[in-house]
C-alpha cells in the first residue's frame, strides 16, 4: 500500500554502465558488432539444421532450439542496451520493463532445460547406443523440446505475478543495462520478502537441479568413454560432448554466481559484468564453439560455401 507521500511511477530510466561512460561509444561499437555476430551465427546454425538433411538428428535439433532461444534472449536485451549506450540512458514503461524481465527469465530457464536435454541426448548416445533410436526418436525429441519451452515460460509466471503485485514508487532509475530482478526490487516500496524467497527457490531449482543432472550424466559419459579400448574411439566420443560441456560450464557458472550465490559483498559493477557474460558472451560463443568443434556443422558450412561458388 502506498503512503500519502509516495507516488506510483509508471516509467523508469535505465542508466546502463555509468562506470564506463568515458568509453560508451567504443562499447556501443563492440556490443553492436557482437550482436551482429550473434544474430548471424545463430541464424546460420538454425538454417543449416533445417536445410541440411545430414543434420536432421536429435543433437542438431536441440542445438537449433538452443540457437533460437539465444537469438530471442539477446534480441530482448541488446537493442535496448545499445540505445542506452548511445543516449547514456533510456526511458521505459513499467509494463515494458516487466515484460523484458519475464521474457529474459523465461528464456534463461528454457536454456537451462535445453542444455539438460542435450546432456541426456549425449548420455544415451554414448552410454546406451543400441537403444538410442528408441529413446531419442523424433517424436520424443519434439516432446522434450516442447516441454523445455513450456516449462521455461510457465515456471516464470509465479515470479511475474508476485512482481506485478508490488507497488513501484521510486526512485525511477534502474541501475543496470536491462530490467533484471534485483534492480526492479530496488524501485519497489512494497514488502519484497515473499517474492525474494520465491525467486530464490525458483532460480535454485531451475539452475542447480538441471546442473546436478548434467554433472551426473557426464560422470557416466566419462566413465563409459574411458572404457573404450581405442584412443581414436575415446577422442571421437568425447569430441561430440566437448562443445556442449564448454557452453554448460560458461553459462551455469555465471548464472549461479549472479542469481543463486548471495549478492552481499558484490558491487553493482561486478553484477553487471557477470550479467554481460550470460546475456552476450554465451550467445556469442554458442555458434562459434559448435561451428569450430562440431564436424557436422563444419562440413555443412563448407558444402554451403562451395554451392555458392
Amino acid at each position: 500500500m502506498l503512503n500519502d507521500n509516495q507516488t506510483a511511477i509508471t516509467e523508469v530510466w535505465i542508466i546502463g554502465l555509468q562506470s564506463f561512460n568515458g568509453t560508451r561509444i567504443f562499447l556501443f561499437i563492440i556490443i553492436l558488432a557482437i550482436y551482429i555476430v550473434i544474430v548471424a551465427g545463430n541464424m546460420l546454425v538454425i538454417s543449416l539444421v533445417i536445410i541440411k538433411t545430414n543434420l536432421h538428428t536429435p543433437m542438431y535439433f536441440f542445438l537449433s532450439n538452443l540457437s533460437s532461444s539465444e537469438l530471442m534472449f539477446t534480441t530482448n536485451i541488446v537493442p535496448k542496451f545499445l540505445q542506452i549506450l548511445w543516449a547514456k540512458k533510456s526511458k521505459i514503461s513499467i509494463i515494458q520493463c516487466l515484460t523484458q524481465f519475464y521474457i529474459c527469465g523465461s528464456l534463461a530457464a528454457t536454456e537451462c532445460f535445453l542444455l539438460t536435454v542435450m546432456s541426456y541426448d549425449r548420455y544415451v548416445a554414448i552410454c546406451n547406443p543400441l537403444h538410442y533410436n528408441y529413446f531419442m526418436s523424433f517424436r520424443i525429441c519434439y516432446q522434450l523440446a516442447a516441454w523445455c519451452w513450456i516449462c521455461g515460460f510457465s515456471s516464470m509466471l509465479t515470479t511475474l505475478i508476485l512482481v506485478c503485485q508490488l507497488h513501484f514508487c521510486g526512485p525511477n532509475i534502474i541501475d543496470h543495462f536491462f530490467c533484471d530482478f534485483a534492480p526492479i526490487l530496488e524501485i519497489s516500496c512494497s514488502d519484497i520478502s515473499t517474492v525474494k524467497l520465491e525467486t530464490f527457490i525458483f532460480t535454485s531449482s531451475v539452475t542447480l537441479f538441471p546442473f546436478i543432472f548434467i554433472i551426473g550424466t557426464y560422470v557416466y559419459i566419462i566413465l563409459t568413454i574411458l572404457k573404450i579400448p581405442s584412443t581414436t574411439g575415446r577422442q571421437k566420443s568425447f569430441s561430440t560432448c566437448s562443445s556442449h560441456l564448454t557452453i554448460v560450464s560458461i553459462y551455469y557458472a555465471t548464472l549461479i554466481t549472479v542469481y543463486v550465490v548471495p549478492s552481499r559483498g558484490k558491487s553493482n559493477t561486478i553484477n553487471k559484468i557477470l550479467s554481460l557474460m550470460y546475456t552476450i558472451v554465451t550467445p556469442l560463443f554458442n555458434p562459434i564453439i559448435y561451428s569450430l568443434r562440431n564436424q557436422g556443422i563444419k562440413e555443412a558450412i563448407v558444402k554451403a560455401s562451395k554451392m555458392k561458388h
